[in-house]
């Protein structure tokens, strides 16, 4: 059970139960990554950067870009965990969550390094069926989506729009994984939060969307068993590096669209 405020150290009542940062600390828009190594990768980007929570695999740091105040929070591997983190900020009243991840291309002509920029997700998360009915859609906000592509093409990055699918599931065990359902008919790529992130906001109405690094080509080089995964080369740390930049550069944009 968790403790009662009087049992809580007055510097420390105030705080959100997981995240631990004080909802005073926090912006309108935030961009969220799932390693807190990028988080902090991510606020390197931001001027006048200063962590304001660290507990358990959730970083928080807060800094500005271009005036423009901006917080950065990590949110660790999986739908589950990741819906604290999301489910927290929009309590504290955060408004825009921008996601920023890695994922594994699921069609031919999508390599290593490649961006996409998420327009929706197939709910394979196995947490947002908790959240609400299966026939409610995972959809991005067509203005965090917007913001995505005109930062990338400011920047001259390409990047891919379209769906994805989000798997409850990393490493494959005795069943088939749900993506290859789904291969073909659509989805560009399979990845682990975006579905509850999504369909988290819509039920709380605030905006979200997200943009993805590939990692892999599940469906050209990457073997089935993910025996031969390595999310730490080159070319990845340079999808990382622009997808940061483009995901910093929206978020700002989407702080003075909301009359910041």
């Amino acid at each position: 059970m968790a403790p009662n405020d009087q049992d809580v150290p007055d510097s420390h009542a105030d705080r959100l139960p997981i995240l631990r940062v004080r909802a005073a600390d926090l912006t309108d828009v935030a961009i969220v990554v799932g390693d807190p190594a990028r988080a902090r990768d991510t606020a390197a980007l931001l001027d006048d950067a200063e962590e304001i929570g660290d507990n358990r695999e959730y970083l928080t740091l807060r800094g500005t870009r271009q005036g423009a105040p901006l917080v950065v929070c990590s949110h660790g591997v999986g739908a589950s965990g990741a819906g604290v983190c999301f489910a927290e900020l929009v309590r504290a009243g955060v408004g825009t969550i921008v996601r920023a991840g890695t994922c594994g291309a699921i069609v031919e002509g999508v390599g290593t390094g490649d961006l996409i920029v998420a327009t929706s997700a197939v709910r394979e998360d196995g947490s947002s069926d908790h959240l609400i009915g299966g026939p409610y859609p995972a959809v991005a906000d067509r203005h965090v989506t917007a913001a995505l592509s005109d930062a990338a093409e400011r920047a001259a990055i390409r990047v891919r729009e379209g769906m994805v699918v989000t798997e409850a599931n990393f490493y494959p065990g005795a069943l088939p994984p749900r993506w290859q359902s789904y291969a073909g008919y659509g989805p560009l790529g399979v990845e682990m939060e975006m579905a509850t992130l999504f369909v988290l906001a819509g039920i709380n109405g605030i905006r979200a969307g997200g943009i993805l690094t590939v990692d892999g080509n599940l469906v050209e080089t990457r073997n089935p068993d993910m025996s031969d995964y390595d999310p730490h080369r080159g070319a990845v740390a340079d999808g990382v590096a622009s997808m940061l930049e483009i995901a910093v550069d929206a978020a700002a944009k989407l702080h003075r669209r909301n009359g910041g």
